[in-house]
């Protein structure tokens, strides 16, 4: 099997994350994978934000979790979180923006370092406080948030792969 395969068909979401930080090569090197995902018409509509800053991240995981009407951290102790927006003025952005989470995760588990895509980016983005922190942090433009690509190194095993679905792939030949 080779390599790119091995990869998509091996990388599972991790959900318990050691507090290690990942080295700045490393994280450049997902990041610019990000960079590459397919867009619609080569539009590249995603931005990518990658939070290292603790208090960042814990303030994005509160926010999270009080969509969720949780207390607990929804991005599981990952010290990086990379904040995937893309802009609402192009049609294709949930498409690409999407794309650009997988070409992260890929590139993550490539590396070695583990990965899991978190929802409600969407919403903490649309509230008064994730429309603050664009602006703090000068992201200007009519952004959607697809996702949270959180990133740290695996606290246990990684979890194996659910058997594939019997009626995945249909032929019409």
């Amino acid at each position: 099997m080779n390599e790119t395969i091995k990869t998509i068909t091996q990388r599972r979401s991790i959900r318990s994350y050691l507090p290690d930080a990942i080295p700045q090569e490393t994280l450049d090197e997902i990041l610019t994978a990000g960079t590459y995902a397919a867009s619609g018409m080569g539009m590249q509509s995603p931005i990518i934000v990658a939070v290292t800053n603790k208090e960042v991240r814990d303030r994005l995981s509160r926010m999270n979790a009080a969509i969720m009407g949780t207390d607990t951290d929804p991005f599981y102790g990952a010290p990086v979180v990379l904040v995937v927006l893309a802009d609402k003025n192009r049609p294709t952005h949930v498409y690409d923006g999407s794309l650009v989470m997988g070409a992260l995760m890929d590139a993550a588990y490539s590396l070695g370092v583990g990965s899991c895509w978190i929802h409600r980016a969407k919403e903490e983005f649309e509230s008064e406080e994730g429309k603050a922190l664009l602006k703090e942090w000068g992201i200007e433009g009519d952004y959607e948030g697809i996702g949270h690509c959180i990133l740290g190194y695996a606290k246990g095993e990684t979890p194996k792969a659910k058997p594939r679905k019997e009626d995945y792939i249909h032929y019409i030949r």
